[in-house]
Order: structure tokens, then sequence, then C-alpha cells
């Protein structure tokens, strides 16, 4: 199917591994034109030179730290005008409330969710002068299915889902959409370094990792490359009637409780 991205320009954050890697790939492989961004300048560089190699893309690298408003209004001077915003980067720690002091909240917070705010309320206003564009905001299944053990996520991906409903309510209105993806456990490294940890407590072979997910839907997690086609679909005219609504990714997990 041709997703009509052609020619296009996004801006993906976190697209130096994992889930936004896999974002960038896809809407490269669509024609996109991309500014990749991460606080790591020689992994973005990296996933530029293969995006290049691999399908000709035109990739620009900002190595940015999203956590600083400065950092943001660097990036909006660069490639403010996109046509697609990825919303990717941020990873929120574990941990119940005796565990997490406010300090480790809010710097958890300053990228995942107000990294998020703050480039939406700079770029949301040009797309809808233009009256057209799309915003992805890659959230989590926190948000749907808070967890104690895991508090400061599932406040600050609870958050950000009602941002994407609330915003993207009214978007189309301006010929702008607003989308959410939650997805479930994904197959990044850092799930399967823990996985293999896992494992080894386990059955004392790290190596058996994947014996670690046999209780995920269809007994395995996600792959980053299923959670970047959503991504580019729910992005491209594809999908011109979804907006202000965030779709669980993750195999029907959060609604297996419901099972008798």
């Amino acid at each position: 199917m041709d997703l009509e991205l052609n020619g296009k320009t996004a801006i993906v954050t976190g697209a130096s591994k994992g889930i936004g890697k896999a974002i960038a790939e896809v809407l490269a492989e669509e024609g996109c034109s991309l500014h990749l961004v991460s606080r790591t300048e020689a992994d973005l560089n990296a996933v530029r030179d293969d995006l290049n190699d691999r399908f000709g893309a035109q990739a620009t690298v900002h190595a940015l730290d999203l956590s600083q408003e400065a950092d943001i209004a660097k990036l909006v001077a660069a490639a403010g005008d996109c046509d697609i915003l990825v919303n990717n980067a941020g990873a929120i720690p574990a941990g119940d409330l005796s565990r997490l002091d406010n300090e480790t909240i809010k710097n958890a917070w300053d990228l995942k969710v107000f990294g998020f705010v703050g480039l939406i309320r700079e770029i949301y206003p040009r797309m809808c002068e233009r009256g057209d564009g799309a915003i992805v905001n890659v959230i989590g299944m926190a948000g749907e299915r808070p967890r104690a053990g895991y508090i400061a996520g599932s406040m600050g991906n609870a958050a950000l889902m009602q941002l994407t409903r609330a915003l993207g309510a009214e978007s189309l209105d301006h010929g702008v959409r607003v989308v959410g993806i939650n997805p479930g456990p994904i197959e990044t490294e850092r799930l399967v370094s823990q996985a293999k940890i896992n494992a080894d407590m386990q059955f004392g072979d790290e190596s058996r990792w994947r014996e670690t997910h046999k209780a995920l839907p269809g007994g395995r997690p996600g792959k980053p490359e299923e959670m970047g086609w959503l991504a580019a679909y729910l992005a491209s005219p594809k999908a011109m009637w979804v907006s202000g609504t965030v779709i669980m990714a993750d195999g029907g997990q959060h609604s297996r409780s419901a099972r008798g």
C-alpha cells in the first residue's frame, strides 16, 4: 500500500534506537525526509547513514535534550514546519512512591511529558495555520493500565493520553490530526537485556530469555517494526478520519483482565 507519504517531512524523537528507530525506518522507506532527534549523536549518525544506504533517505541529525526548552527551540527553528511529528523520546523509571522522590519524577517528566508538550505547543499552531499535519504520540500502556510499581509512568502516560484525546478532538477542524499509540512490551534492546537477566535468574541460562515472555499474548513481545508500521499508517492520509484516539498496540494484553 502506498501511504502517500513520499515527499513529506517528519520529526522523529527518540530516533536512535528501539521504536523510534523503527518508525524512522518505515517513514524513510515511504519516502519521507527525516529530522532524527535524540541525545546521542553517534547513534543518530549510525541511523542516518543506514537509512541513506538502504532508502536514499534525506535525514538530518539533531543531538538534543528535549527536556530543555532551549533545545526544543533549536529543533523547532530547524524543523518546525514539518508535516509529521512523532513524539517518542523518554523513558520513565519504574518504582512505587516509596522509591521515587519528587526530583526523580520531575526529571523523568521533563523529557517524556513536557518534552512532548513543548514540541506540540510549538509545532501544532504551525500545522493549523497551514491546514495540514499529523502528530503521533508514542506513549505507553501504563496510562491505560496503571500500576503502583510504575507510578510515575502511569501518571505521566495518562496525562499524555488525555492531551492526545483533548487536542485531537478539535484538531481536525484545522486540518490536523493528533493520535497516540500505547505499545505493550516491545522487543527492544532494553527489554531483551532485562529478559536475559530474568532468564539467568530463573533458568541459569540467559539464552532462554524468550521463555520469560510465554505469558504475553502470542507468547512473545511485540516487534519494533510493528510499531513502525502502525505509526506510519496513523501519520498518513490513509488514516485521515483517525484523530483524538489512542491505539492500544499490545496484542490485547490490556483486555485480558476481562477474561473469565
